[in-house]
């Protein structure tokens, strides 16, 4: 990691793999209930680098960017920051109902994921599909979020009835905390089956999706 003069916070580069990655203003707080950094984020992402890859490997992404820190703005973005070095990837996803199309984040590699930490990402939303086949879904996910007559505790119980209803399908669900307050469950299925509004699988009966949640 090296330093760059010339700025008021100098910048650091850091060594992912056989890439480099520079991050620009690296003492910025992004997170200010406990003083963490912008290079404190690239840190953490980089202590959990099988992990997120593993998770993000070649789906589309969307990114949440957070240019001042997680109490600013919130930054929707579904194309590719400009800017972007040419080894990062993307693939193009079509939006039909507005006859339109992104190129968005591919990530390939850990140091795709440290580039969007530099434009300011924090969040990362994947699709559920791969760049093979976007239209042919490889995981299903169940989302539960806690409301204000839903607490957290309710979203428990509601995982465990998850992983009942989806232990009677012969599934198996893998829970883990979402980027906001919630509760995720994911479930990985074969591309075969996936269909914009069902899921033929190799279970007891036929699934309509319905908000995130199967109706037999």
């Amino acid at each position: 990691m090296t330093g760059r003069a010339g700025s008021k916070t100098p910048s650091v580069e850091l060594e992912v793999g056989h890439r480099t990655v520079r991050i620009s203003n690296p003492d910025r707080v992004y997170f200010p209930a406990t003083g963490a950094t912008k290079l404190d984020l690239a840190n953490y992402y980089l202590s959990v680098g099988d992990g997120i890859v593993r998770a993000l490997r070649e789906r589309p992404c969307m990114l949440h960017r957070f240019p001042d820190g997680v109490g600013g703005e919130k930054v929707h973005q579904k194309r590719l920051p400009h800017g972007a070095p040419p080894w990062v990837e993307t693939v193009r996803v079509h939006f039909p109902r507005y006859g339109r199309h992104a190129d968005e984040l591919c990530v390939t590699e850990l140091a795709s994921v440290i580039w969007a930490v530099q434009m300011s990402t924090v969040e990362f939303h994947p699709w559920n599909s791969r760049r093979a086949n976007t239209e042919r879904p490889d995981e299903w996910r169940i989302d539960l979020d806690p409301m204000p007559q839903c607490t957290f505790d309710t979203v428990r119980r509601a995982a465990h009835v998850s992983h009942e209803v989806l232990g009677e399908l012969g599934a198996v669900g893998w829970p883990k905390t979402s980027g906001g307050h919630g509760l995720h469950v994911y479930v990985r299925i074969e591309p075969r089956w996936g269909s914009p509004t069902y899921v033929e699988r190799p279970w007891p009966s036929r699934v309509r999706w319905s908000g995130g949640l199967p109706v037999t």
